[in-house]
C-alpha cells in the first residue's frame, strides 16, 4: 500500500536518567522510503539503528517496525531485516568465497538462490577478481563492499546500514551507494546513517538528531530553505589562504567558512551581504547553521606551540621508495618532497599505499628499497630522539582500548619523552584543549568516534612536532568537529609546523598547499588542488580525484 508506514516512534527513548542516548523521538517512516540519518558525534544515531534492529529495549515509548513491537516480536522483525553494523563481522582468516558462503549458510540461503545471489552481488561489487583474496588483504572499501554483500544475500525488505561509508575513498563510496540504490529501486526501505552529508542531500527523507533529540524530519529540501539567501563565495583568494580564511571565520555575521577552490565558502548570519557572490545551498550548510556552527576564535593547540622555522627548507623527502610484502608491491618508486610549513596531502583509492608510505616516511616501516628523511635525519637510521621531532595519527585508531583517557595521553607523554612538569602540563592541556573532562576516567574504546580521533590528534601533538604526519584524522566525524580539526591543522601551519595528510573528504584536501595522487602502489599526480582540477577539466575535487583514477584504465 502507497505510503503504509514501516517504523513508528513514539515517544522513543533510550539510557539512563542521567543520560539518554535518545530523548523522547516521534517520526514515521514510510515503506520504500530512502532514509538518510545523519547528526554530530553521540547523536543517538547508532542506539537508534540497534532499536529498529530490535537488538535493545527502549527505556521509555513505543517503536514497531513492520507493525511489529519490537520487544514483543523481535523474532519477526530480525527475520525482514539487513543490519550492517559499523563494525561489521567479516572473518579476516576467510576468503571473499568463504565469507560469502558462511553468511548465506547463516542465512539459510541455498541451492539455486545462492548461487544467483553470488553472481549478481559479486558483479555488482566487482569482486569476482578477488573471490580466494582473504578478506583481511582487502583494501577498506573493498571490505566494506563485501560486508554489505553478505548483508544483501537474502535480499531484505528492510536494510539497516551504520555508515557503511566511512572510511573509504570517493570511488568506493559511489560504488557503495549504486549499490543500495539498486535495492532500493526494487523496493527495500533504507536507513543509512551517515557522515557525508552529501548522501543525506539525495535522501528521500533525513532524520537530524543531536544530544539524544530529533531537530528535522523530513525531505532534505525543506531542510535547506532555512539558509537560502545566506550563502557566498569570497573568490580569488590565492596568497595567505589560511589567513584570509582565519580573519573571515572570525567575522560577527559569518556562521562558518571553508577553503573551495580559489575562494572561500561563506555561510552568514544575515539575509545578504555586500561584495560576495551568492551561492547555492547545501544540506551541509542547513546542518551547521542547525547546530550553532563551529566555535568562534583560533587553535588553542597551535597557541600552546612555539613558531617553527619557515626558511621554505625541505622537511620530507621521499626518494624512489619501494615496499614489497612478499610479491605484492605496496609502494612503487615514489619520490617527493615537501617544504616546512607546508601542508601536503596524500590522496588515493584504499589500497593505494598512502598509509604504507606514511609509516615508511615515519620510521615505522623499512622501505625494500630508497630513502626517506624528515628535516635532513634518514628515518632508516634515525634515533628515538630524532623520531620525537614527529608527530604521527594513524588511520585506525592505534591508542589503547583497555586504558582511559588520561591514561593514554600519559603513555604517550611518556613515549615521546615528556617529564615531570611539563608531562604534566601537557596532559592537562589537552584535556582543556580537546573538551576530555567528563570522559577523562573512561576507557579509549568506549568514548565516541569523534573523542577517539580527537584523543588521537592529542596524543600525537602534546610533544609540540615540529612535523605531523596525520592518516585520515576525521575519517568518522561529522562537520562541525571536521572543521574544528582543522582550525588545530591552518593554526599549527601557520606557525610553520609540516604536516602530511591523507582524507577521502576531497572537501579537506582543498585545504592543501600540494597533493600527490597515489593510485596502484604509484604516485600518479603531483600539483596544487587547483592545478589537477584544471589539469581534468573539472570543477570540484571529488570530481578530478575519480577522472584521474578513471583515465588509468582508458
Amino acid at each position: 500500500m502507497e505510503n503504509e508506514i514501516l517504523i513508528r516512534a513514539e515517544n522513543l527513548s533510550w539510557g539512563t536518567q542521567n543520560k539518554l542516548a535518545l530523548d523522547g523521538i516521534d517520526f514515521v517512516i514510510p515503506k520504500g522510503a530512502f532514509v538518510v540519518l545523519a547528526g554530530p558525534d553521540g547523536a543517538g544515531k547508532t542506539t537508534l539503528l540497534r532499536l529498529v534492529a530490535a537488538l535493545l529495549r527502549p527505556t521509555q515509548g513505543a517503536l514497531s517496525v513492520f507493525g511489529f513491537d519490537i520487544v514483543h516480536k523481535a523474532e519477526e522483525i530480525h527475520r525482514r531485516i539487513g543490519y550492517m553494523p559499523q563494525r561489521f563481522g567479516l572473518y579476516e582468516d576467510l576468503t571473499v568465497l568463504q565469507n560469502l558462503r558462511l553468511y548465506a549458510d547463516l542465512h539459510n540461503v541455498l541451492g539455486e538462490a545462492r548461487e544467483k545471489a553470488f553472481g549478481k552481488l559479486l558483479a555488482m561489487t566487482r569482486l569476482e577478481p578477488f573471490t580466494k583474496r582473504l578478506a583481511g588483504d582487502l583494501s577498506g572499501g573493498m571490505k566494506q563492499k563485501l560486508g554489505l554483500a553478505c548483508v544483501l544475500l537474502r535480499a531484505p525488505p528492510l536494510l539497516l546500514l551504520d555508515e557503511p561509508s566511512v572510511g573509504v575513498d570517493p570511488i568506493s563510496r559511489r560504488e557503495l551507494w549504486d549499490m543500495i540504490q539498486q535495492f532500493h529501486q526494487n523496493g527495500s526501505t533504507i536507513l543509512w546513517s551517515s557522515a557525508y552529508l552529501d548522501e543525506a542531500e539525495k535522501a528521500d527523507m533525513t532524520l537530524l538528531l543531536s544530544g539524544g533529540k530529533l531537530l528535522f524530519a523530513g525531505a532534505p529540501a525543506k531542510f535547506k530553505e532555512r539558509v537560502e539567501g545566506r550563502v557566498f563565495f569570497y573568490p580569488d583568494v590565492f596568497e595567505s589562504r589560511r589567513a584570509i580564511l582565519s580573519k573571515i571565520a572570525a567575522m560577527p555575521d559569518v556562521e562558518d567558512a571553508v577553503l573551495q577552490g580559489s575562494g572561500i565558502r561563506v555561510l552568514v548570519k544575515g539575509q545578504k551581504h555586500e561584495g560576495w557572490v551568492a551561492e547555492p545551498s547545501r544540506f551541509e550548510d542547513a546542518f551547521i547553521d542547525c547546530l550553532g556552527g563551529p566555535s568562534k576564535g583560533n587553535s588553542a593547540l597551535a597557541a600552546r606551540c612555539p613558531p617553527f622555522p619557515s626558511d621554505g627548507a625541505i622537511a620530507i623527502e621521499a626518494v624512489n621508495l619501494v615496499k614489497r610484502f612478499g610479491s605484492f608491491c605496496a609502494v612503487d618508486s615514489v619520490s617527493f618532497q615537501v617544504r616546512r610549513g607546508e601542508i601536503f596531502g596524500l590522496l588515493g583509492p584504499n589500497g593505494a599505499g598512502k598509509s604504507t608510505t606514511f609509516r615508511i616516511l615515519c620510521g615505522l616501516l623499512q622501505p625494500t628499497s630508497g630513502t626517506s628523511s624528515v628535516n635532513g635525519v634518514s628515518m632508516q637510521s634515525a634515533s628515538s630522539a630524532a623520531r620525537s621531532h614527529i608527530g604521527y595519527m594513524a588511520q585506525k585508531f592505534s591508542l589503547y582500548g583497555n586504558l582511559s583517557v588520561r591514561q593514554n595521553l600519559a603513555f604517550f607523554s611518556g613515549v615521546y619523552s615528556l617529564t615531570g612538569a611539563a608531562r604534566r602540563e601537557a596532559i592537562e592541556q589537552m584535556i582543556a584543549i580537546f573538551g576530555f573532562a567528563k570522559l577523562i576516567d573512561c576507557s579509549a574504546q568506549e568514548i565516541p568516534v569523534g573523542y577517539k580521533q580527537r584523543l588521537a590528534l592529542a596524543c600525537a601533538t602534546m610533544h609540540r612536532p615540529e612535523v605531523l604526519f596525520l592518516d585520515e584524522p576525521t575519517s568518522g566525524v561529522d562537520p562541525i568537529e571536521r572543521r574544528s580539526f582543522w582550525k588545530h591543522i591552518n593554526g599549527l601551519a601557520e606557525l610553520g609546523c609540516t604536516m602530511m595528510v591523507t582524507t577521502h573528504f576531497m572537501d579537506e584536501a582543498e585545504y592543501c598547499d600540494r597533493i600527490g595522487l597515489m593510485y596502484q602502489s604509484r604516485l600518479i599526480h603531483l600539483d596544487t588542488p587547483e592545478a589537477l582540477k584544471k589539469a581534468t577539466h573539472t570543477s570540484s575535487l571529488e570530481e578530478a580525484f575519480i577522472k584521474c583514477i578513471e583515465s588509468c584504465h582508458a
